[in-house]
This record gives structure tokens, sequence and C-alpha cells, in this order.
């Protein structure tokens, strides 16, 4: 993540995070490294379906595609960047080691993932799945996979 801060500061460009199910991991790994300041924006934690849609997200594509989707994770990066004027947004939504009462569809430890590029109006998208024997080991692989990913695309 060190490198990513580091680029990010000389393109002079900036990042903002909706997390789901990593709960705000990637902005906490982000905020380790010293002048985070510098380009990190905003950074929401959306568990409930709720909030997603309070911040930005299509009520219909949730509906349409579940919150455990490709689509709900692209609704979450462009509209972060979108609300807060960054360069970058990162979307992130999945099941880890529970069913949700509240979305009884999707797959278990699959895990949906957008990056979106503001200036070329571009997303990014992964999925990933885990099967570690708990939450915090599989929200480590999720960041990680995201910080390998991330500096590729900065």
């Amino acid at each position: 993540m060190e490198k990513i801060i580091k680029k990010l500061i000389k393109l002079n460009k900036t990042i903002s995070t909706m997390e789901s199910c990593t709960g705000g991991g990637v902005v906490n790994a982000i905020t380790n490294i010293p002048g985070a300041s510098e380009v990190l924006k905003f950074s929401a934690v959306t568990y409930s379906n709720e909030f997603k849609i309070k911040m930005g997200v299509d009520k219909k594509i949730i509906e349409k595609y579940t919150v455990y989707s490709i689509e709900t994770a692209m609704g979450m990066s462009k509209n972060i960047s979108l609300f807060t004027n960054s360069d970058y947004g990162i979307g992130i939504t999945g099941k880890l080691n529970r069913p949700d009462k509240n979305n009884n569809f999707g797959l278990d430890n699959k895990v949906y993932i957008s990056i979106y590029d503001k200036e070329l109006n571009k997303f990014y998208n992964f999925d990933i799945n885990v099967n570690k024997k708990t939450r915090k080991e599989n929200k480590e692989e999720i960041i990680n996979f995201i910080i390998d990913r991330l500096g590729g695309i900065i």
C-alpha cells in the first residue's frame, strides 16, 4: 500500500472507498501509511442495502443483480468516486463466513471488487473466492488482493 500512496501523491490523484464485507479494512490499510491524508478523500462502510442506496447505488441494480454482484460493486465504486470527486473509487461487496438473513442469495465467501477510474470512466472488476477459517483472515486476503490489483492500475 505504501507504493500506491506514494504514486497517488506523485500523480496528484485521490481515492475513496465504499466497503461492505471488508468493514473498512481497505481504508484502514490506506490510513496506516504516512501521507494518506494527501490522497484519501472519504470512506464509507455500507453494510446495509439501505446505505448503499443512500450513497448512490441504484436500488434497481440491487433488485436485479442482488447486493452480492459485480454490478453492485460497480455502483459502489463509481458513486463513491463521484460523491467525493475522487480520481479512483473502490467498491467491495460479498459474503464472508456466514449467511445473510436479509439477503438470502449469492454465493458464500465470494467477494466482488470494482475499482473505478474517473478520468478514463473505466471499471476494473474482479471477484475472489475466500475460504479461510475466520472473517479476519478472509478480509486480510481480500485487502491484499485489492492492494495487488490497485498497484497495477494506478
